[in-house]
């Protein structure tokens, strides 16, 4: 469903959310494959600490700051003249059920996983309308495939974007721009620590991240895994909701 993207050399790849996870990992091997990295999180610290190549750039951002993405996107423009491939990695993760709920900490979450993406859209999608071409990469998760405990304040936010990116995708596509959905199963970082729970099929961030770069080397629009757990989920997902509860062992939760 979109152009296939094996070759990474010289490619201009921006990745928001790269201090940890899925982003950091990422980063290194799309670095070590030829590609410009430019790397963004609130850690500047971290950032500088990322043994990337001499043509890296590092890009402090608070990607819930609206004034922040247009600055990191003015000097990347400045220093390479565009950007090929953006990449939305950046996530607030807490397991909530709802008798915890918390206003403040939702809004909190939901600026990070939700808000987070259209003001990076907003910077973004013109720029790379303007070169009339580029790729739009955003991180969702299986948890937006349907409601599932603890998620209360991260599984809507997902499911949002996976919404969002089916949109995207249907704009752009012929406006020479792609766009690529990623629903990672469990990867084990400091978000999914905090689970309480069995996480079948956990992954380490490498292994995530050879999985998306084969994805986009593919030209898919949804490059989910592992396989064995996220075709499993999807087909729940068709299933009634009774039954679902059922099969997923809720019953009495």
């Amino acid at each position: 469903m979109n152009p296939p993207l094996a070759d990474w050399r010289g490619q201009r790849v921006w990745i928001v959310g790269a201090s940890s996870g899925i982003g950091r990992e990422l980063a290194l091997q799309l670095d070590a494959a030829g590609a410009l990295v430019a790397v963004s999180a609130r850690r500047a610290a971290v950032l500088d600490s990322l043994p990337l190549s001499d043509a890296a750039l590092r890009l402090p951002l608070d990607a819930c700051a609206e004034g922040d993405w247009g600055r990191a996107l003015a000097t990347l423009r400045s220093a390479w003249g565009g950007v090929d491939v953006w990449v939305h990695c950046a996530a607030d993760y807490q397991p909530t059920r709802a008798w915890q709920l918390d206003a403040p900490a939702s809004v909190a979450a939901l600026r990070v996983n939700l808000e987070s993406v259209y003001l990076g859209l907003a910077a973004i999608v013109p720029a790379l309308l303007a070169q009339g071409s580029g790729r739009l990469v955003l991180v969702a998760s299986p948890a937006g495939y349907f409601g599932m405990p603890e998620a209360l304040n991260y599984g809507p936010h997902k499911a949002a974007i996976i919404n969002l990116a089916e949109i995207l995708h249907y704009d752009l596509r012929d406006k020479g721009i792609a766009v690529h959905l990623v629903c990672p199963g469990f990867v084990a970082t400091r978000l999914t620590e905090r689970n309480d729970f069995a996480m079948p099929a956990l992954q380490t961030p490498q292994a995530a991240a050879r999985a998306i770069v084969r994805g986009l080397a593919r030209g898919e629009f949804e490059i989910h895994f592992p396989r064995r757990f996220t075709l499993w989920l999807k087909c729940l997902r068709l299933l009634p909701f009774a039954l679902r509860r059922r099969l997923l062992g809720l019953t009495g939760r």
